[in-house]
């Protein structure tokens, strides 16, 4: 208790000494944001497909169709009466958090950046894995995103003017994969 009250009390002398320890403490364990109290809605839409890729031995490729794991997401949430934080977060927050990393080119600037990479990309290996049948060597991510319009917006003048944009679909590069057989 005494190192989170040093992290949320006002700069002071100890907390500035000590600053370095008590975040290393803190930020792991306790996430500091004002959600709770003031929530900031949501304003996109995300649908995140994956597919994945086998080669034979002869060196045939099979690329499957896309897997939708949102859709897995919305299910896991649906039909549990006390869903799991983690079911209707970690993907979204894996995504979010990859964004913040890399920006718009899918290249890892930083060693953080290649961990959240990898831990996307597992998401959706561990995902795929435990719904389809088969081997696969490399998975590729497909993120569609649609604007939400603003609530109360439809039927004013003003709708017209902030319409959602057409969905913008981005494609991840095929990333290497431990062999997963499911047979």
């Amino acid at each position: 208790m005494f190192l989170v009250f040093l992290h949320v009390a006002p700069a002071n002398a100890v907390s500035r000494q000590f600053s370095r320890q008590v975040n290393a403490w803190v930020y792991p364990l306790f996430e500091q944001n004002w959600k709770l109290f003031a929530p900031d809605p949501e304003s996109v839409n995300q649908r995140i497909s994956a597919r994945t890729a086998h080669t034979d031995a002869a060196g045939a490729v099979t690329v499957s169709g896309w897997f939708d794991l949102s859709a897995v997401d919305d299910e896991a949430v649906r039909h549990s009466v006390f869903p799991s934080h983690t079911s209707q977060n970690m993907l979204r927050r894996a995504w979010s958090s990859y964004l913040e990393s890399h920006g718009g080119d899918d290249v890892p600037h930083s060693e953080r950046a290649v961990l959240l990479q990898e831990y996307l990309r597992d998401i959706a290996t561990d995902r795929v894995a435990a719904h389809r049948h088969g081997s696969f060597e490399s998975v590729q991510l497909r993120v569609v995103t649609e604007q939400i319009a603003p609530p109360g917006s439809t039927g004013t003048p003003r709708a017209a003017a902030k319409a959602p944009s057409a969905a913008d679909t981005r494609y991840l590069p095929w990333w290497t994969v431990i062999s997963h057989d499911n047979d």
